[in-house]
């Protein structure tokens, strides 16, 4: 990595690697495909910038032309300048797509980003992974499915990554930090900022045991428009993609449609006919998604094989059979079934009265073993 520019030279043109392929993707009309369009006809950025207006416009307009060649704003410096003081800290990584460590995976698909920031164990970006998203509005069930089956997955050796949002990408990565797999958290803002608030805490464990990821700038706030297109690394970086619990217009539905688009396998697990959170999964399904319901298939599908495997079936089997005991939660239980339902009827089915059948659902619900659904509705959960 080459020296930061001092202070004296804040008012020069940058000369550095890292401060060209910066200044490219700083540059005002200069976005990722005009970025790989000049890259593909001048070689290195600072090539580009050695470049006269007539061989520039071969490329692009007289505009950007102009934009590419002017000196660089006191704003665009003092961003050289942190994002050098940023990748001088430990731990912290910036790959471009002239790295020998760019990540290969995303060499293969349509766009890949310019500049990568890494925070963490970049090695993990060329291990084999498989993305695991879904709903931020998640069920206890769908929580419960995600971190399990990363955790499996992760055991095995297979890297989870996901995109840190609340609900299912949260419940993923937390899997994905149990096992020796890892996990890595593909974000839509700057690497030096944390969205949402609520997973900081999350975020400093992935630092330090997976990796964050993020092709934005340093200082880039949350965008609604970066969230979508973030999507594409996130496939991109995996073999396959699982989705659990997504909506019909679910984002994690741009991240499916990314993933096929891109040669990757797709898995969905299947839910109650009567849940929203479960028509994108089953529309997956009728599109050809591989039907799962344990990370074994998975690792079948993938033709992945590892040791920790063997006992993977018996183990993720575990989150949905009951202990059949005789006592009154478990006829709560068995009344219950696997789709959501009314106490009214539940009651019926379980021939309790009102005080009873409260008292048992409570339980169940303290116990983890049942959710309270919107609507008055319970759903069971193990």
């Amino acid at each position: 990595m080459t020296a930061r520019p001092s202070k004296e030279m804040r008012h020069a043109p940058p000369d550095d690697d890292l401060s060209a392929w910066l200044r490219l993707m700083q540059t005002p009309g200069v976005g990722a495909e005009t970025a790989r369009r000049l890259l593909g006809h001048f070689g290195l950025p600072q090539a580009i910038f050695n470049a006269d207006i007539p061989a520039l416009r071969d490329c692009v307009s007289e505009r950007i032309a102009q934009a590419l060649l002017a000196p660089p704003s006191d704003a665009l410096l003092a961003l050289i300048e942190r994002t050098h003081e940023w990748a001088a800290q430990e731990g912290n990584h910036i790959l471009t797509l002239a790295d020998s460590n760019y990540p290969p995976c995303l060499l293969e698909i349509p766009d890949p980003p310019i500049i990568l920031y890494a925070k963490g164990k970049p090695a993990l970006l060329s291990q084999m992974a498989l993305a695991v998203v879904g709903s931020r509005n998640a069920t206890a069930q769908g929580i419960a499915n995600a971190e399990k089956f990363s955790e499996n997955l992760s055991q095995a050796g297979l890297t989870i990554v996901s995109g840190m949002a609340l609900g299912i990408d949260t419940a993923a990565h937390e899997g994905g930090l149990k096992g020796n797999g890892s996990t890595i958290a593909v974000i839509g803002t700057g690497c030096d900022l944390v969205y949402p608030a609520r997973n900081r805490t999350l975020a400093h464990r992935i630092a330090e045991q997976g990796c964050l990821l993020s092709e934005y700038a340093l200082g880039t706030p949350a965008i609604a428009s970066n969230f979508p297109r973030r999507n594409r690394i996130i496939s991109g970086l995996a073999r396959g993609v699982l989705v659990i619990e997504a909506a019909l217009q679910s984002g994690s539905l741009i991240t499916a449609r990314m993933a096929a688009e891109q040669g990757r396998d797709m898995f969905a697990i299947p839910g109650s006919i009567h849940s929203p959170l479960a028509k994108g999964c089953h529309q997956l399904i009728k599109q050809g998604a591989k039907l799962v319901e344990s990370a074994q298939d998975i690792l079948e599908e993938l033709q992945y094989v590892s040791p920790a495997s063997i006992s993977m079936k018996a183990s993720t089997q575990d989150m949905v059979e009951d202990t059949q005991t005789d006592d009154d939660s478990s006829i709560v239980l068995h009344a219950m079934g696997f789709d959501p339902v009314d106490v009214d009827t539940l009651a019926a089915r379980c021939a309790m009265d009102a005080a009873a059948l409260s008292a048992q659902l409570l339980s169940l619900e303290l116990a983890g073993r049942a959710e309270m659904l919107p609507g008055g509705m319970y759903r069971r959960i193990d």
